[in-house]
């Protein structure tokens, strides 16, 4: 079994590790990919690659097979911001303090680049297979992975965020947009992080509950920021909720109650994890960064 990279605890380490499973530059489909890489590589926090190893670490695992599944979700985020960028759906012009995608390389490109990223993270994923990891392990990650992305997870809960943007929305509506827009993806980083290290179906399900909270908290407090922050220091366009006349957390129920919601919802996902056999003190730093980030 292979073994994780020494540095992969640092910001370069991951970094090296998630572009090394970028497609080459070159070729006649050179400008997608370059979009496509420009788009992986312009930076971001790398939560969900993150909490995927951290879940793996946790749950017991130890080789670098997750590191494929780990450069895919992070290829599925990118996608999901190249799209969610584009002038049919926010129309933002600045993402992580750079020209979004479509305003560099043109709506075409970003929807094919956004397109490309999202199939070939189901090519990356599967390269853990050469690593030597269990098979029946990869089938039922990749099968999440699919899930959380789809109509199900991600593409759900995006479309009934575009259908009802402009529209006034119910709490349950805006739960569903919650648990699958951003929380999708983070439940799938961490169910996929367990079923990766062998973790048994009671440790896979709390593993789950943990990331549903994460997942609450990371969103509500992407709310608060939107209306909090300034662009500098955010690094893309603020104010675009209201803009875009969403319905959040923020203005259903106020500042206040968001920033209780963030703490109530951080608490729930320590306390879950007591329930994981190794050592979650990664884990436990990184819930609580989440909840008191300012970008």
């Amino acid at each position: 079994m292979e073994k994780m990279p020494e540095n992969l605890g640092t910001r370069e380490g991951l970094e090296a590790a998630l572009a090394a499973y970028l497609p080459p530059e070159g070729g006649h489909q050179e400008r997608v990919i370059d979009a496509m890489r420009d788009a992986f590589l312009a930076g971001g926090k790398r939560v969900r690659p993150r909490l995927m190893e951290r879940v793996y670490r946790a749950c017991g695992g130890e080789g670098a097979e997750i590191l494929p599944f780990m450069a895919a979700i992070e290829m599925i985020h990118t996608s999901s911001l190249i799209h969610d960028d584009l002038p049919a759906m926010d129309g933002d012009t600045l993402r992580r303090g750079r020209p979004t995608t479509w305003v560099t390389y043109g709506e075409d490109m970003a929807v094919l680049a956004g397109d490309g990223l999202m199939i070939y993270a189901f090519e990356t994923a599967e390269k853990a297979l050469d690593m030597g990891a269990d098979p029946k392990r990869v089938a039922r990650a990749m099968g999440v992975l699919a899930r959380e992305t789809g109509i199900y997870g991600m593409i759900g809960g995006q479309t009934a965020d575009v259908y009802w943007t402009g529209k006034p929305l119910t709490e349950e509506l805006l739960t569903f947009i919650y648990e699958n827009k951003t929380g999708a993806l983070v439940r799938a980083c961490a169910k996929i992080g367990a079923i990766m290290a062998g973790a048994g179906e009671e440790l896979i399900s709390a593993a789950v509950r943990m990331a549903d909270c994460v997942g609450f908290a990371f969103q509500i407090r992407d709310d608060i920021l939107d209306i909090t922050a300034d662009e500098a220091t955010l690094g893309k366009n603020v104010g675009s909720d209201e803009r875009n006349q969403k319905t959040t957390y923020v203005s259903l129920h106020g500042l206040k109650a968001a920033q209780e919601a963030v703490e109530a919802y951080s608490r729930q996902a320590l306390d879950l994890l007591g329930s994981f056999p190794g050592d979650t003190g990664e884990l436990e730093a990184m819930v609580r960064r989440l909840a008191t980030r300012e970008k």
